[in-house]
């Protein structure tokens, strides 16, 4: 049974209904200004420390099948959630294989939702072994998406999702596993990380949103990840150069235990270091409580702070929002 309780764990230590008529494609309403482009929410979150008070303000569980849930952005009040659905589990290969593990086999799904949690469409985005989506983002016309093999160092292909028509365009195919975007609409590129977000792929777009350079797409070099104590697994572009992204990584203490440690990081996007990082230990509850920050996320402004919205669990998800509080005086 899924509780709607949130305990924070010291193990760490640290569209909408207007749309569904007339058997139309449904899509989402254009917004001029992305409500979430603000210098507000890296302003409230450069407030943010460890001693800042978080809030749940909501823990309802979406009454649809989510499978194993990647990454949520929010477009004109319609969310957009990445999911993969598991029909057969990959199997460890031999050390001497070109790949860690077999390939697996299942589905990647774009689930759209209201802000009452009302199932909206599923989008199928699967393409053979490329079932894993990705940490997503989104602009004022596109959702940004990679789906990828269920297996490090392997290959993506690249989706952008007309968030008026739902139409789904193909961008690229690119030889790495891409775990999650960026879309930096101020310079007009893409951003990729790699599986545990250890390498990061600047790809810059024309003004149709193609490529720029397609025929350096094969030759393009990674830049190394600086930071290296949580894993990104979704990101959010703020505007200003800035983007929030979050992730976890998991660790083992010295008695054998492992535990997960979460953390959301306000990233400068011509370095790609952090500028300021926030510890999360907020988890779910139940036998195997996962860190907030396990996969989806989404920040905005909220009525007393910044708010958070994360979906960690599996199957039979909650949607949970914090506020959370400035810990600086």
């Amino acid at each position: 049974m899924i509780r709607e309780k949130i305990k924070k764990s010291a193990a760490t230590g640290f569209l909408i209904l207007s749309l569904l008529m007339a058997g139309k494609h449904p899509g989402v309403a254009q917004e001029t200004a992305p409500a979430n482009r603000d210098a507000a929410i890296e302003q409230a979150f450069m407030n943010l420390t460890r001693e800042s008070e978080w809030h749940l303000t909501s823990a309802e569980r979406l009454p649809f099948p989510t499978w194993h849930t990647q990454g949520m952005t929010l477009r004109n009040e319609t969310w957009f959630l990445t999911t993969v659905e598991i029909e057969e589990q990959t199997r460890s290969l031999p050390e001497d294989s070109l790949y860690d593990r077999t390939a697996g086999m299942g589905r990647a799904h774009l689930i759209l939702f209201d802000n009452s949690g009302a199932h909206i469409q599923t989008i199928d985005l699967s393409d053979g072994n490329l079932y894993h989506p990705g940490g997503i983002d989104s602009d004022e016309r596109y959702v940004w998406v990679s789906i990828a093999e269920y297996r490090p160092d392997s290959r993506s292909v690249i989706y952008k999702v007309d968030t008026a028509t739902l139409e789904v365009t193909e961008l690229f195919r690119f030889p790495d596993h891409i775990g999650a975007l960026i879309r930096d609409d101020e310079q007009n590129r893409l951003i990729g990380y790699s599986w545990g977000s250890r390498r990061i792929y600047v790809w810059d777009l024309d003004e149709s949103g193609q490529l720029l350079r397609p025929e350096q797409l094969n030759e393009l070099e990674p830049l190394a990840n600086p930071q290296h104590y949580i894993d990104y697994q979704d990101c959010q572009f703020l505007g200003r150069g800035k983007a929030l992204c979050s992730g976890l990584s998991n660790y083992v203490g010295p008695q054998g235990t492992r535990y997960p440690l979460g953390g959301i990081h306000l990233i400068e996007l011509e370095t790609f270091r952090p500028v300021w990082q926030l510890p999360v230990e907020q988890f779910t509850e139940g036998i195997r409580p996962r860190v907030m920050t396990q996969n989806p996320f989404y920040a905005e402004m909220g009525d007393t702070g910044i708010r958070f919205h994360f979906i960690p669990e599996d199957d039979e998800s909650l949607h949970y929002i914090f506020e959370v509080v400035s810990g600086l005086e």
